[in-house]
């Protein structure tokens, strides 16, 4: 008999089965940790360290400190909220709707996206918060009764039409991340060698026993979920670009900004998926299960979407042309050829030009060159939300506020 060539390669390299699968799985959380695991703890927290005392020292002397004057309201901080919403887009793409797609190869790294969806999200609601000033008046942000009057929040501003969808979006991503961890938790629970590991992932796997009427359950709460989760991806983003699509700056106030936001959030997203599941299967030995095959993939939603965020660009240029409005013409203008003109060729070259490199199988299937690419969408799309919001506010209608 002939190989058939047709035939598709496994997901997972090595012809395992299912017990070396889980051996392989659970052994980076039954060894101990080694120096470089404590190496790593000791940066990463002496970062948040520092960050602690960089928003501490920003909170007692004002938003000023993050480039905020009376021209550019928001500067840095809706810039990481921004773009820390992006990157939380991933998480929920990977899990929800390539499930719904029967994509098999998400298996691999869906658990791990779904948790950075969780981290980014996180993340990004503390930059409203620090933008206040006042951080411990965040209850402000919330429609509750109070004893103020006729005060409540403003039930027609996009702002608090982000509470609502970020909140949303966090709940639904937190609850079909657990729901898909319980019978890991189970299969920790059942290996574990002591008496408080056991009793812990026992409370954790809600007494999960793998039986048929166990599994048809949840399979029954995960579609669901998946279902719930995949209106999410295009709603969160799109709520996020009418804080600026219902503004009337020029540059912003354009109905290209929702489906732009949605695939950015999308490209950013999977970089950095790109950048954790290179660097996780290289430390956890992982490359049997995290294949060339998956960064592939990934590699071809990164290249996709790119393009349509670069049509976008090219978009909103001939709007403003085709406009014949002078201040939309300047706004774009000074956007590429303006004093902060390097911080847009930067987001071009990282967004539109350095992903063109995927279009070859070579490069798809080189590491670390899919790594070095991901770094710089990470980059670009970190700038290409700078440009929109500080750039476009630096020069606003009044020259003589320019300075």
């Amino acid at each position: 008999m002939t190989e058939d060539t047709n035939v598709r390669p496994p997901l997972i390299d090595g012809n395992k089965d299912f017990q070396q699968v889980t051996e392989d799985i659970c052994a980076p959380m039954e060894r101990r940790p080694t120096n470089l695991w404590w190496v790593a703890i000791l940066v990463s927290s002496s970062m948040l360290l520092l960050g602690v005392v960089a928003v501490t020292y920003q909170v007692a002397t004002g938003i000023g400190t993050w480039g905020l004057n009376n021209t550019i309201g928001w500067g840095f901080d809706i810039t990481n909220f921004v773009f820390w919403i992006g990157i939380g887009h991933a998480g929920t793409l990977i899990s929800a709707v390539l499930f719904l797609f029967r994509q098999k190869w998400r298996t691999s790294v869906n658990r791990a996206a779904e948790a950075m969806t969780l981290i980014a999200v996180m993340c990004a609601g503390l930059f409203p918060v620090i933008h206040m000033g006042r951080a411990w008046l965040v209850f402000w942000f919330a429609p509750y009764p109070n004893f103020r009057g006729p005060l409540w929040v403003n039930f027609r501003s996009p702002l608090l039409w982000d509470l609502f969808a970020i909140s949303t979006y966090m709940a639904i991503s937190a609850v079909f991340w657990y729901i898909g961890l319980i019978p890991d938790m189970a299969t920790i629970r059942d290996r574990a060698t002591t008496k408080y590991r056991r009793m812990i992932f026992g409370i954790l796997s809600f007494g999960w026993d793998g039986s048929q009427r166990t599994w048809s359950r949840y399979e029954t709460v995960y579609l669901l979920l998946a279902g719930l989760a995949t209106p999410l991806v295009l709603s969160v983003h799109t709520i996020v670009s009418f804080d600026f699509a219902t503004a009337v700056i020029p540059g912003w106030h354009t109905t290209i900004f929702p489906p732009y936001f949605v695939t950015g959030a999308i490209f950013s997203g999977m970089a950095m998926v790109l950048t954790l599941m290179i660097i996780a299967r290289s430390v956890m030995g992982l490359q049997d299960y995290i294949t060339t095959r998956h960064l592939g993939a990934m590699c071809k939603i990164v290249l996709t979407t790119s393009m349509i965020v670069g049509l976008a660009y090219a978009t909103e240029f001939f709007i403003a042309w085709y406009s014949g409005n002078p201040y939309e013409r300047f706004t774009f203008i000074n956007r590429a050829l303006g004093p902060m003109g390097w911080a847009y060729w930067i987001m071009v070259g990282c967004n539109v030009l350095v992903p063109q490199l995927l279009w070859f199988r070579a490069v798809r299937s080189n590491v670390a060159v899919i790594f070095g690419i991901s770094i710089f969408i990470n980059i670009g799309m970190w700038f290409e939300r700078f440009v929109i919001i500080t750039t476009s506010l630096s020069r606003d209608f009044l020259p003589s506020s320019w300075a």
